[in-house]
C-alpha cells in the first residue's frame, strides 16, 4: 500500500469536496481518501501495483478540478 498527498486547485465548497472524493474513492486499488477543502489537498491511501499517482490525478481532473502531486 502507498499513500500520496494531491495538490487540487478550483474547490470552493463542500460539493467540490465531495466530487473529489466521489472520484478517487471510484478507482479500484484506491483504499481511503481524505480530502481537506481548506488547504486543497487530497491524501490518498491506495495499492501501487494496481494505481498510478498519475491516474489519480486524472481522476480528479475528469471531475472537474486540476491535481497534482505535492511535493
Amino acid at each position: 500500500m502507498a499513500s500520496v498527498r494531491l495538490n487540487v486547485s478550483g474547490m470552493t465548497c463542500n460539493h467540490c469536496k465531495g466530487k473529489v472524493e466521489q472520484a478517487l474513492n471510484g478507482i479500484s486499488g484506491v483504499y481511503g481518501v481524505f480530502v481537506e477543502l481548506s488547504d486543497g489537498t487530497a491524501e490518498v491511501d491506495y495499492d501501487d501495483s494496481k494505481v498510478t499517482t498519475e491516474s489519480l490525478a486524472m481522476a480528479v481532473t475528469e471531475a472537474g478540478y486540476e491535481a497534482r502531486v505535492a511535493s
